[in-house]
């Protein structure tokens, strides 16, 4: 690309809320018994129906009808302390994070001669950020909301005693809900209140989950597992409110005010491998390793078409993350069962690269869960997990035209998530 028509689009789109999509949040946590492993042995475990969302092939170890419904609470510590560096007034960000509600259904059935189907509702990606709207880093975001729900049916097959594959076809809804302020007094002697810049959009993208399961011996399997990249487009022009002249000028010379906005998104592709080994009637030990294609998704389209057509590709220089973890379970009585793991995930952006609309970092996943038989055919599951991400140090800077660079530096301290999960299955 031409560096001239790079450095105009990229000058174009910091009044947008592009960069809140240069990032993401990919869960393990959807409303399941995997919140209480952190994860470890989701591709090789196949208990229930929750296999869909971690290794479709675990279908064909189900017997019968099987049906799992879950729900979830997420909630948070991300409250951004500014440093002395910071040269925007405000106030303090607030937590970023009070609660985020979510849920899951999965339904499998043997249909015969090795065969099983199913389908699957859950989400497993996304992010939601809300800071107090008069917040020092209001021009980088004031709220942001990246979410994608999956519905995916799915066929199973088992070919032997030892081996199983499987495919799922996935239909993702994603939606993108943002919104950061507009400096309506950029020269400083107006005295005007900040304006708003919103956009908002939805997308349907499709792909595919594939798996397989091996079972060398009753009580041991390695499964591997792997999720295909999905394709998001967001077209919208830009919803603005209480912009004084000034800025309006500013977006006007820019070609923002008539500009239908599109932007391309790459969910990342993942590969898991796991283990699953039951030492004898009350132990097993799980293990899992997991790679995600951060890379990929870090590499933003954007089109403007408008009185001045522009597109660019902006790199948020974003890498490719590696997960472990290892847990076990414990059937300290016939009718309970104690999970508890323990995961660590790399951090997709390097210090220097974090932003406020996504701060991302390394990790260390700490869960324990119960699951309790009611009798043959219902089982109760309760988890929790702590998700904890440590100090998170930032400095941002948005270039302005008429006036010196706007930096908002501190950092995220003491960062944490929570998640406590209830779900239920049912066996027919």
């Amino acid at each position: 690309m031409n560096p001239r028509l790079y450095l105009a689009v990229s000058a174009a789109l910091s009044v947008l809320p592009v960069h809140s999509l240069a990032g993401g949040l990919m869960l393990y946590e959807i409303g399941t018994d995997n919140v209480g492993l952190a994860n470890a042995g989701a591709a090789a475990r196949a208990q229930g129906p929750s296999t869909l969302a971690s290794n479709v092939a675990g279908m064909a170890w189900l017997p019968g009808t099987q049906i799992t419904a879950g729900a979830q609470v997420l909630h948070s510590n991300l409250e951004f302390e500014r440093d002395a560096n910071t040269d925007v007034a405000g106030a303090g960000s607030g937590n970023a994070m009070e609660w985020a509600p979510g849920g899951s259904f999965f339904v499998t059935r043997e249909i015969g001669d090795g065969w099983s189907l199913g389908f699957a509702s859950y989400g497993d990606f996304g992010l939601n950020l809300n800071y107090e709207n008069d917040w020092s880093g209001r021009y980088f975001l004031q709220n942001g909301e990246l979410l994608g729900m999956s519905l995916m049916p799915a066929l199973a097959y088992r070919l032997d005693e030892q081996w199983a594959v499987g495919v799922g076809l996935r239909a993702f809804y994603a939606t993108l809900d943002s919104q950061l302020a507009v400096d309506n007094d950029p020269f400083g002697v107006l005295e005007r209140p900040d304006g708003q810049v919103k956009y908002r959009d939805h997308d349907w993208g499709y792909g595919a989950n594939l798996g397989v399961i091996y079972s060398p011996n009753p009580g041991t399997r390695f499964g591997l597992s792997y999720t295909s990249e999905i394709e998001v487009e967001f077209e919208d022009g830009l919803g603005l409110e209480g912009v004084g002249p000034v800025a309006t000028r500013l977006l006007s010379d820019r070609g923002l005010l008539d500009a239908a906005t599109r932007i391309d998104m790459h969910v990342p592709q993942t590969l898991t491998f796991s283990l699953y080994h039951q030492l004898d009637e009350r132990w097993a030990l799980l293990a899992s390793v997991n790679w995600q294609d951060w890379s990929r998704f870090g590499e933003v389209g954007v089109d403007l078409d408008s009185s001045q057509p522009r597109s660019a590709t902006l790199e948020a220089n974003y890498q490719d993350t590696w997960h472990l973890s290892v847990g076990a379970q414990y059937r300290f009585d016939p009718r309970w069962m104690w999970s508890f793991g323990i995961g660590y995930d790399s951090s997709p952006v390097d210090d220097e690269d974090r932003t406020l609309t996504v701060p991302m970092a390394e990790n260390w996943r700490f869960g324990t869960g119960l699951t309790y038989a009611l009798d043959a055919q219902t089982e109760m599951n309760l988890s929790y997990e702590m998700v904890w991400l440590g100090d998170m140090e930032i400095s941002q800077e948005k270039s302005l035209p008429v006036n010196d660079p706007q930096r908002v530096s501190g950092e995220f301290d003491d960062a944490w998530i929570q998640a406590l999960s209830a779900s239920a299955t049912w066996r027919f």
